[in-house]
């Protein structure tokens, strides 16, 4: 349970930042044109600085910088580094044809968990036999994150849709018709006659 709390505010930091990503990167594309690789490059220089720079500096500082390099993990780092730059790529690519984030991000988020679990579950070599009735509800979990991911793509919000109307036609409609006074019967006429003598 220590672990757990202790994990909170660094799982806290990536759901705050990974949560926006997608909204903000949409934001920087427009500002750059609706360009499909421009964002992408701003995204590299953020990892460059936060990503190299940074533990650059922490590293060396602790006299840590040049040592404990193996092969292997430098590998496995540079696959995964690779992974979440190609990420990034796609979702840059189904912002800019013309995804909305309010539904490519659940989509993405939605998505991956499941890839995780896969892919954790090959190198751990676990497999769903193993699992038992665990599987049984990891599978329910993952049909109902595609039922979700539909429902996102059916329900999306959407924005209000302009009115096509020209003003002057709503103008015209907001101002009630005046209405035409009721036709008086033979009967209405000869009573107001019969009074008036």
């Amino acid at each position: 349970m220590k672990e757990v709390l202790f994990a909170l505010p660094g799982i806290a930091l990536t759901v705050l930042c990974w949560g926006s990503y997608g909204t903000v990167l949409h934001k920087g594309q427009h500002a750059l044109d609706g360009d499909r690789l421009k964002p992408l490059i701003c995204v590299g220089a953020a990892y460059f600085i936060v990503a190299i720079i940074v533990p650059m500096i922490i590293l060396g500082s602790q006299g840590k910088l040049a040592s404990g390099w193996h092969f292997s993990g430098i590998t496995w780092s540079m696959v995964a580094g690779t992974a979440g730059a190609l990420g990034a790529l796609g979702i840059i690519l189904a912002l800019t044809s013309g995804g909305k984030p309010i539904y490519v991000m659940p989509l993405v988020f939605g998505g991956a968990p499941i890839i995780n679990v896969f892919v954790s579950m090959y190198f751990e070599n676990i497999s769903l036999k193993e699992l038992g009735t665990r599987g049984a509800f990891f599978l329910a979990g993952v049909i109902m994150v595609a039922v979700g991911a539909a429902m996102v793509l059916i329900f999306a919000p959407k924005g209000n849709p302009q009115s096509k109307t020209p003003p002057a036609a709503v103008e015209a409609k907001a101002e009630p018709a005046a209405e035409p006074e009721p036709k008086k019967s033979d009967e209405d006429a000869q009573s107001e006659s019969s009074n008036e003598g």
